[in-house]
């Protein structure tokens, strides 16, 4: 029995064709059927019905697949390992990123990766920082930026990129602009600008507002920081974002100070493979900007 031929077996039942599983092996089609042809031999059984319009496994094909996909499994595995000891790290990450993200850390840390282990394939994905969240902890990725206002789920770890007050920013010629502070409790009566439900700093915006007993009152949402400054500074509302991308408009610091944290944040214990692992180890190590 040879692991070559629990692989084309294995195709066969997956494609439920013979044709398709050899252009998914990249071989001939008869070389396929040889090759099952002997492991049924050397098993004394028949392992695949092809009667039907449809290649089906028969009772002995039902109970030796299990047995097959294991064994494939574990190949893969032992090379996974070989591979990692000779720092030939390969196979793929999933990466998340909160939409619009502004900070470098990521894309270093992506080009420190691919110098190390070139042969990884890399995926890039964004979306708000809820739903990142929510795929790093059901694995969908292996790591992610995301905007965090409180405490992160217990079973994340995470590394901070940025930590900035919130702060509103308006054009010059705003009403407000002759402020330096201005209360959250005043925020339930202003036109406010920011980003929408889901993202790190409209939680901030919410939670601290929440605890002076006001609801923002939200004129407009944008979930790019530029459109939002854009959108203030032609005086269209206040803008409520991170101390750093106020830009040219008019600072105005919201008290109680509350602020908001960008994280890279990944599955506690590190990944589940070696690329993923390589990443996280990766993101442990890089020094805080």
């Amino acid at each position: 029995m040879e692991l070559r031929q629990l692989e084309y077996f294995v195709a066969v039942v997956d494609e439920a064709n013979f044709t398709r599983a050899a252009e998914r092996l990249h071989v001939a089609q008869p070389g396929v059927s040889a090759q099952i042809k002997r492991l049924e031999r050397e098993l004394g059984q028949e392992l695949l019905d092809r009667s039907g319009r449809t290649v089906r496994p028969t009772e002995a094909g039902r109970a030796v697949l299990p047995h097959a996909r294991s064994a494939l499994a574990s190949v893969h595995s032992a090379r996974d390992v070989v591979d990692a000891l000779k720092g030939l790290v390969r196979g793929s990450v999933s990466v998340g990123m909160v939409t619009a993200c502004a900070s470098a850390d990521l894309t270093d840390l992506l080009a420190r990766l691919h110098i190390r282990h070139p042969g990884l394939d890399i995926s890039l994905a964004e979306d708000d920082s809820r739903n990142l969240i929510a795929g790093v902890l059901d694995g969908t990725f292996d790591i992610a930026v995301v905007g965090v206002a409180g405490e992160l789920p217990e079973d994340l770890e995470s590394r901070v990129i940025t930590d900035e007050r919130l702060v509103a920013g308006v054009a010059a010629n705003h009403p407000l602009a002759e402020l330096d502070t201005l209360p959250f409790a005043e925020l339930g009566t202003r036109s406010v600008i920011c980003l929408p439900p889901g993202t790190g700093i409209r939680t901030c915006l919410d939670a601290a507002c929440a605890t002076v007993g006001v609801t923002p009152a939200v004129a407009l949402e944008a979930s790019n920081l530029g459109i939002i400054v854009s959108l203030a500074a032609q005086g269209l509302g206040m803008a409520v974002l991170p101390e750093s991308a106020v830009g040219q408009l008019h600072r105005i610091d919201l008290e109680p100070e509350a602020r908001s944290r960008l994280e890279m944040v990944w599955r506690a214990g590190g990944g589940k493979n070696p690329a993923a692992s390589a990443l996280i180890d990766l993101a442990r190590s890089a020094p805080v900007s």
